[in-house]
């Protein structure tokens, strides 16, 4: 793995406004990705993760709004929160692609899924309408799509889940991408297709040599792809290591009862346990550690004063008391 950054993030703030206030959806965010290094984003829902890599995409809805923070993508160092919507338009697809959660919201359903793909190519290449369709077929095969040129020729209602989702995945990578964000990649699909999602995204990432981000609920998925887990709580993030250290030592009492929850062959059903209450309200979060209201180790500094992301190891960082 190369070693230089491919994407920093700091200090990455992004608000909704709505009826009943501004909700801080992501609220001081600071990661970094590695060249050809997959991490992944873990959290309940409502805990900012979607919203943090629809930021990165600057494909933000017109009650959002970015109010601090940069976005750096090297080796230029360009700082995407700056660029403007036709200056993002070169940098989304071309160099930084997104498979999208689910393929009916956002395939065209009038446009026949070959066409969808090519467009990508058209735009980001010059290549002609002829050339980026023979090219978006040639694509659908790579992805083991049996009669590719066939199934260019189709809409999307016509095709099942799963090739719908494939669909989506060829047209994230269709212009060779250095990093490809993945929101929920197989939250609709069922357990076989989940896998053969999963088994073509990790060899696509080694084929193209791309770094992943993998926005997910599911801590089984993320043992199998990624290098690095990102922890987020309530619009923060709350822990950040090396996979299966984090998962043979978590240090936060969210990612301890993240796991808990988690089936496993070696636990009985009444050793899966959960995290009691729900996530906070984002318009009012509460003060100090947002997980304080839920956590069975909370004292009165947690309720006072918020914790600071601080480093513990060479691989972890943690934001709790009890651990700093």
């Amino acid at each position: 793995m190369n070693d230089s950054k491919i994407l920093e993030i700091s200090n990455l703030t992004t608000y909704y406004y709505t009826s009943r206030g501004i909700v801080r959806a992501v609220d001081g965010v600071t990661l970094y990705v590695k060249r050809g290094e997959s991490i992944a984003i873990v959290g309940e829902s409502g805990s900012g993760k979607s919203t943090l890599a629809f930021t990165i995409m600057r494909l933000l809805p017109d009650n959002a709004q970015i109010v601090n923070g940069n976005i750096w993508l090297y080796p230029e160092k360009i700082d995407l929160v700056r660029l403007s919507n036709d200056e993002m338009r070169k940098v989304r697809g071309r160099r930084i692609g997104m498979i999208f959660q689910d393929p009916m919201t956002f395939l065209n359903p009038v446009m026949k899924v070959g066409d969808q793909i090519a467009e990508a190519i058209m735009y980001h290449h010059g290549y002609t309408k002829t050339e980026a369709r023979r090219k978006a077929v040639e694509l659908l095969e790579k992805l083991r799509i049996p009669d590719a040129a066939n199934v260019a020729s189709r809409y999307p209602h016509q095709l099942s889940g799963g090739m719908k989702q494939r669909v989506i995945i060829a047209i994230a990578v269709s212009c060779n991408p250095e990093l490809l964000i993945a929101d929920e990649p197989t939250t609709a699909l069922d357990v076989t297709v989940q896998a053969e999602v999963l088994e073509l995204l990790r060899r696509l990432i080694q084929e193209l040599g791309m770094s992943l981000i993998l926005v997910t609920h599911d801590l089984g998925i993320v043992a199998e792809i990624c290098n690095r887990v990102t922890i987020m709580y309530a619009g923060k993030i709350v822990e950040i290591g090396e996979t299966y250290s984090l998962y043979r030592n978590p240090k936060h009492p969210y990612t301890i009862g993240l796991l808990n929850a988690v089936p496993t062959i070696h636990k009985s059903s009444s050793e899966v346990g959960g995290i009691k209450g729900n996530p906070p309200d984002l318009v009012n979060p509460p003060t100090g550690c947002r997980f304080n209201p839920r956590c069975p180790y909370a004292f009165e500094r947690c309720i006072r004063e918020e914790p600071p992301l601080i480093e513990v190891n060479n691989d972890r960082a943690v934001a709790c008391w009890l651990v700093v």
